[in-house]
């Protein structure tokens, strides 16, 4: 019978798996142990143990893998259902402090906001990973990576999805800065932040942006969930900070 919480590395060298196999495998048994015995902790070992088997049997049998590519998943989001419809929220105002949080990233490391001070922080709430508008406005996002850090500024994203849901998104996407882990309890920071979609279950698509201090001197609410708000106003805001010290602009 298949011990499901093995080691693989005791089982299988990491020349046995594809590379990124063998990378997310590595994760999930540095993640496992923090997880609190449950159903749900039983449920991720079997299918844990099931990929182990069904790889090991592919290896056996020489069965050729079929299915998506990488790239095929990536795209994925073109074909999704459409998420649309107007804003609800009306963001915390300019000029007030940032509520402070502490949200896991992909890799379950405990973030908190208050570790940044002493630099720009740029907060991307957005509602869901796999989704339309999401994909395309954190591509962006990662595209013009260099811009906002040549400005000094830290990018975290958050939004109610799962540490494995982020972990997979930013692996398929290429994502490298921060995606923080709004689980549980559901939606607690984007309540605080003004921006929680209570019919829906998840965020507006909303943006702040805080100085050095952790004082909120831009917010905005895009008007339409599927809208993605513009690069450029961001690097403008972040310009800005540079040289005033009062509320730049915000609203909704």
């Amino acid at each position: 019978m298949t011990d499901i919480h093995r080691n693989p590395t005791q089982s299988f060298a990491a020349d046995a798996y594809p590379q990124r196999l063998y990378e997310l495998t590595q994760r999930f048994t540095a993640l496992e142990p923090q997880l609190k015995d449950s159903p749900e902790k039983q449920a991720l070992s079997v299918l844990h143990g099931m990929i182990q088997e069904m790889w090991h049997h592919v290896q056996a049998t020489q069965i050729p893998v079929h299915g998506p590519s990488l790239e095929d998943i990536a795209n994925l989001y073109r074909n999704a259902p459409k998420m649309e419809g107007p804003a609800v929220s009306t963001p915390l105002p300019v000029g007030t402090p940032a509520p402070d949080f502490e949200l896991p990233d992909a890799n379950g490391q405990p973030v908190r906001l208050s570790d940044y001070r002493g630099v720009p922080v740029v907060l991307v709430f957005y509602p869901l990973d796999w989704s339309p508008g999401c994909s395309q406005q954190l591509d962006l996002y990662q595209q013009e990576l260099d811009e906002f850090e040549r400005r000094g500024a830290k990018l975290l994203a958050i939004s109610v999805d799962s540490i494995y849901s982020h972990g997979a998104w930013a692996a398929v996407r290429g994502l490298t800065f921060p995606l923080l882990s709004d689980f549980h309890p559901k939606g607690s920071v984007t309540r605080q932040y003004q921006v929680f979609r209570e019919k829906d279950g998840f965020a507006d698509r909303a943006l702040y942006v805080l100085d050095e201090d952790g004082v909120i001197r831009y917010a905005h609410v895009s008007p339409f969930v599927h809208h993605i708000p513009s690069i450029y106003d961001l690097f403008q805001v972040l310009d800005l900070l540079k040289h005033v010290e009062q509320p730049v602009v915000g609203g909704k």
